[in-house]
């Protein structure tokens, strides 16, 4: 009797504890704010029917735990040995070899699993519906950032080139051609929709919707070299006049800079930054103008020796063309603006100067880099004025 109420005390102890701990865990774990990198707290079509797959999934697979958790506390509380047990006394009925019961616990987990498979394969089918208005970006994982290309016209050219943070409209699927430049890389934001690997030399289709403007965090999920770990992502969800907004800004070369100090980072920029980084229109062999001024370009892109569907001239850094209308940078390690980003097109506060020299000063002290390798951006060895002008530069690309 001692035996069996202690394993009664000790089952019913199990329980509480599994369910209690559960309980907290989930609650946690759903918490956005805490948590930005979060499946459990859809905020789009495609992650909500993640969500509401996963959910029964857990809830079956639970009630599983559970039932066999309590059975095992249970069983080691009953007919656990004293020392004072005699041999062949009170011995547990051994069930081996009892083919009804071996039958038994091999068929209902084998129909338990066909059951959510079904369900798993229509999620599956339907995470890969898009609408026939949907929006399609290339997304290209280069080591250790992130490059976004827009056909807005759907007209098979491609007229907005950006990077480190997507602009998408919200309520509308977007349709993500996933690629990669070098290493295998993989896409995730978690609370649009699952991760999708970036394959060199493939495309990985992804549909994503965002249900309502915000700020959504990402985060490359296969390992891809030194700053794999800081390989961060960003989307950016606007309202449709928002983001009709964006495009025009973004197909809209920026204002030519006014100040003297302005004017000299433009032209630093054409001779130390403009062999990897593109400025539509402004080339390491760019001459200036009358005023001492390099012309941007207007679209279409391949004018200016891009080629439709192609990246950078060496396919390594980011393009600039309209830096200041992103929210963060240098793979959303820093800041461009000192207020935090709001899902608006027009940024808010002013510009984050110090973040951008920081990265100018020493590229490696923000994240590990191996520039040698072509991997990353190296130290220019700038000087204090050299930095302040291009500093002054970069704050006129809207």
């Amino acid at each position: 009797m001692r035996n069996k109420r202690n394993a009664t005390i000790a089952a019913i102890v199990g329980v509480i504890v599994c369910i209690g701990g559960g309980y907290l865990l989930l609650r946690g774990m759903t918490n956005a704010e805490i948590f930005p990198l979060n499946t459990l707290n859809p905020r789009g079509r495609q992650s909500q029917e993640i969500h509401d797959l996963a959910v029964p999934v857990f809830i079956v697979a639970g009630i599983v735990f559970i039932i066999i958790e309590v059975g095992l506390i249970w069983l080691f509380a009953r007919f656990r040995r004293h020392s004072d047990d005699e041999d062949g006394v009170d011995e547990p009925v051994q069930q081996h070899g009892k083919t009804p019961l071996e039958i038994g616990w091999t068929i209902v987990p084998a129909l338990i699993l066909a059951v959510l498979a079904v369900f798993n394969v229509q999620t599956i089918l339907e995470l890969d519906d898009a609408s026939s208005d949907a929006l399609t970006v290339t997304v290209e994982g280069q080591q250790w950032w992130w490059q976004y290309q827009y056909d807005t016209n759907s007209d098979g050219k491609t007229d907005i080139i950006t990077a480190t943070q997507m602009v998408i409209p919200a309520g509308r699927d977007v349709k993500l051609r996933i690629q990669s430049n070098d290493v295998i890389h993989s896409f995730w934001i978690p609370a649009l929709n699952g991760k999708k690997d970036a394959v060199p030399g493939h495309t990985q289709d992804l549909v994503m919707t965002a249900n309502e403007p915000g700020i959504y965090e990402g985060q490359c999920t296969e390992f891809c070299g030194l700053s794999h770990g800081v390989m961060r992502m960003q989307v950016k969800a606007l309202s449709a006049p928002d983001y009709e907004e964006w495009i025009e800004r973004m197909t809209t070369a920026p204002e030519q800079p006014e100040t003297e100090l302005a004017k000299a980072g433009q032209a630093l920029f054409v001779g130390q930054c403009a062999r990897c980084h593109q400025i539509n229109g402004i080339t390491p062999e760019s001459e200036p103008n009358s005023d001492g001024l390099y012309e941007y370009a207007d679209e279409p892109l391949e004018d200016y020796g891009i080629e439709v569907g192609s990246t950078l001239t060496n396919k390594t850094a980011p393009n600039l063309t309209h830096l200041m209308l992103r929210d963060t940078f240098a793979a959303n390690l820093l800041d461009l603006y000192q207020d935090v980003p709001t899902p608006v097109v027009e940024n808010e506060g002013e510009p984050n100067i110090n973040n951008l020299k920081r990265w100018l000063r020493n590229p490696e002290d923000v994240k590990p880099m191996d520039p040698d390798n072509n991997q990353g951006m190296p130290n220019l060895g700038l000087s204090e004025e050299q930095i302040d002008q291009l500093v002054a530069f970069l704050i006129t690309l809207k």
